[in-house]
């Protein structure tokens, strides 16, 4: 064989190894090494890395990335939930300071030992979303940790992991902006009802889109319902993050497809105004009250 058609036989990335095989889409020599599976015979790597490009991804219902690991974030929530329980019970309960700075409380007040605890309405924001991740005893968190077990993985695939992690925390704050507005000024709240109440609606909206029975979720609305109405149980939050999904699961379910981002920006928009507004009209009438 003469150097010339020796050369001919070598692989275009590595010219110093022996090729028999052509790459089926450039027709270029390629070695045992660059030979990459295809649909028919092999390609190369640069022409593999090329195809890929060109090749849509896979997107959400809401028209998020596809994750590879559906129900992180869920098991997430649940991880950051227990932990905030243990930090609580670490710290004193109910008299700690976690519960204390922690809870949903509208305006400020003393605690039974003369401390001062600032409420919502002069300036304690960051308890509209701190309150949803503390709990009122091992019960109350067991069951919402179980409802987020069950339902948060499902609505998580159908939203992508981003648009899961804010749909869930504008629920949650959401839910305390309604707590804040329409509970006795001076009773603390905790808990992650309001968003479950949300991850409650979303499934539900997605399921009815789906054509999908959920004459078992209804069901299961109508006896937290009930249970919503029992002493010591914020109604008031269950109603805001139930709300919040529907609003938000409409957005991503009946929109049309060219819209829906449009649409949950809209509804993510609306939210963010109607808390806003529902805030200065409550703070108003909490700091000009006899």
């Amino acid at each position: 064989m003469t150097p010339e058609a020796a050369a001919e036989q070598r692989c275009y990335r590595h010219p110093d190894r022996d090729a028999y095989i052509s790459c089926q889409r450039c027709e270029r020599l390629i070695c045992p090494d660059c030979m990459r599976d295809a649909a028919v015979g092999f390609q190369c790597p640069a022409c593999i890395a090329e195809g890929r490009k060109s090749v849509r991804a896979a997107r959400t219902m809401a028209g998020g990335a596809v994750s590879s690991s559906v129900g992180t974030v869920s098991m997430v929530l649940i991880g950051i939930n227990v932990l905030a329980y243990l930090m609580q019970l670490a710290t004193g309960g109910f008299d700690g300071g976690i519960f204390r700075q922690g809870a949903m409380l509208a305006e400020t007040r003393f605690a039974s030992d003369g401390t001062q605890l600032t409420g919502v309405v002069d300036g304690a924001w960051w308890r509209l979303l701190t309150a949803a991740f503390l709990h009122g005893g091992l019960l109350h968190l067991a069951f919402n940790m179980y409802a987020l077990y069950l339902f948060g993985p499902y609505v998580e695939k159908a939203f992508g992991t981003w648009r899961f992690v804010v749909a869930y925390l504008s629920m949650a704050v959401f839910s305390s902006v309604v707590v804040y507005v329409l509970s006795p000024a001076g009773t603390p709240t905790v808990g992650a009802s309001g968003a479950i109440f949300g991850l409650f609606a979303l499934t539900l909206v997605l399921q009815t889109k789906a054509k999908i029975d959920v004459r078992s979720l209804l069901v299961l609305l109508g006896i937290n319902a009930v249970l919503s109405l029992r002493a010591n149980i914020s109604w008031q939050g269950h109603l805001g993050g139930f709300v919040a999904g529907l609003l938000l699961g409409a957005a991503v379910a009946y929109s049309p497809k060219q819209y829906r981002q449009q649409a949950q920006i809209g509804a993510f928009a609306l939210l963010l105004v109607v808390a806003v507004v529902a805030m200065w009209l409550r703070s108003d009438a909490l700091v000009t009250r006899p």
